[in-house]
């Protein structure tokens, strides 16, 4: 049983920064991907970053690359994600869960992770 606690949403101006968190307990956190979703209003959620077991892999989505990083402490059971030059399009609830991995990196949750936490806002103005 996985279960996680998002932290660190705020309301920032465009070009400004935040750092979210994501505790994890459960056992085997260190034996999994982990990665970052996202949902604005009225649309699915979606894929946002992930950091594989070890922490050496990391996958972005396109609209994030070069602008958030992922990592991970794994003595801590912490997930991170560093956003900088926010843009008001990355307004939405933001929520991690373990990813599974497959050829084209890990972008998908596991379909036997049901326990989502409540996410964290994030809301960008222009």
């Amino acid at each position: 049983q996985v279960q996680v606690v998002e932290s660190g949403g705020g309301s920032v101006q465009a070009g400004g920064s935040l750092r979210l968190s994501c505790a994890v307990s459960g056992r085997s956190f260190s034996s999994y991907a982990m990665g970052w979703l996202r949902q604005a209003p009225g649309k699915d959620r979606a894929f946002v970053a992930s950091v594989n077991w070890d922490g050496r892999g990391t996958y972005y989505a396109d609209s994030v690359k070069g602008r958030f990083t992922i990592f991970r402490d794994n003595a801590k059971n912490m997930v991170y994600l560093q956003m900088n030059s926010l843009r008001p399009e990355d307004t939405a609830v933001y929520y991690c869960a373990p990813m599974t991995c497959s050829r084209s990196g890990c972008v998908d949750p596991y379909s036997w992770f049901r326990s989502w936490g409540q996410g964290t806002q994030v809301t960008v103005s222009s």
